[in-house]
């Protein structure tokens, strides 16, 4: 066991270094970078415009800029640095936590993401809370009522909702409920005068806001969760040792809670770590977008639009470390539930 995890942390290290170095090597082709912004909006245009584009060594539109200035925006953005060093420079800030600061926003990496985690946290922890409690108990009834009515209609409403993606239904949801009937607010996870009030309104007027966001997020999770219940459930009740344990005369609530309950759920608890972890950092772009809830998932794509590269790669290298030791951790469940797995 101590072999396979060390191997394993050893192969996270070419990983790292793998999905950093393709990233780096795309920014450098990508126009539109800090310079070329600083460069347009000394000559009084947009960042975004046709004179923020850059291409090989030069940039377009930076008549009228003095040759020194240039260069002290290069040397203020780091660019004054061949590409080689840069990287290297930033593996060196990494390998010691330091996710560098943002070229745009006066904070550290890590103070931008410690800003947004908590919406992003809430948003989750509930997506992931109901997936579970919800799916699995459906999918249970459904293997017991297997081929039934119930089994039909349930499948029928689960996979239809699967079929929705999460923006349209958050679309929907804001314009019935939101506009129309005016039962949701429209945006943020709390109201403009959450401060002054008591305890159980705050409570109350956080679950107000965070009805809708989470009924976007969440109905699309419960077909996958839903029908691997089922049929994890199927499975093991067709075996031999539930037959035998029905030939011996044991009601059927202890069959199924005592003997296939355990033996099913393998393949949703080792599961857990990716999907709670996976709950908290992949914030969902669209429906933060469509909710103005300020989380991660909004701050990666405006990072990305903004050529803001600290963020974009320090964030990038937090998630995929985050990743990489929640499938070891994964790995690592399926023998903690089932001792028949064996590494060796």
């Amino acid at each position: 066991m101590f072999a396979y995890i060390l191997k394993r942390l050893l192969l996270m290290v070419p990983t790292l270094l793998g999905v950093l170095l393709l990233t780096f090597v795309v920014i450098q082709f990508v126009p539109g970078g800090p310079v070329e912004q600083m460069v347009a909006q000394l000559q009084g245009r947009d960042s975004g415009g046709e004179g923020a584009a850059a291409t090989g060594a030069g940039y377009r539109g930076r008549q009228g800029v003095d040759a020194a200035r240039i260069a002290e925006i290069k040397e203020f953005y780091g660019f004054d640095k061949p590409a080689h060093e840069r990287f290297i420079q930033m593996l060196g800030q990494f390998s010691r936590f330091d996710l560098g600061k943002s070229f745009f926003y006066p904070k550290d990496v890590w103070a931008l993401v410690k800003e947004k985690l908590p919406v992003s946290i809430s948003l989750g922890l509930w997506t992931f809370f109901l997936s579970y409690v919800i799916s699995i108990p459906l999918g249970i009834a459904k293997a017991v009522r297997a081929g039934s009515r119930f089994d039909t209609l349930t499948s029928l409403l689960v996979l239809v909702g699967y079929a929705i993606p999460g923006f349209v239904l958050g679309v929907a949801l804001l314009v019935i409920f939101g506009g129309q009937l005016q039962w949701f607010p429209l945006r943020g996870l709390t109201s403009s005068n959450w401060e002054s009030l008591s305890w159980g309104a705050r409570v109350t007027d956080y679950l107000w806001h965070i009805t809708l966001p989470v009924t976007a997020s969440v109905l699309g999770s419960f077909a996958v969760t839903t029908m691997l219940t089922k049929n994890a459930f199927l499975e093991e009740i067709r075996k031999q040792y539930v037959l035998t344990a029905r030939a011996k005369g044991l009601e059927e609530r202890r069959v199924l809670w005592k003997h296939v309950f355990r033996n099913a759920l393998i393949p949703l608890v080792t599961g857990f770590p990716a999907a709670f972890i996976g709950a908290f950092f992949a914030g969902s772009l669209l429906i933060e977008t469509l909710f103005s809830l300020d989380g991660l998932g909004l701050l990666s794509y405006e990072s990305v639009i903004r050529r803001d590269y600290p963020v974009v790669l320090g964030t990038l290298y937090l998630f995929t470390l985050i990743g990489l030791v929640t499938k070891l951790i994964s790995d690592l469940c399926y023998v903690w539930v089932d001792p028949r797995v064996k590494f060796d």
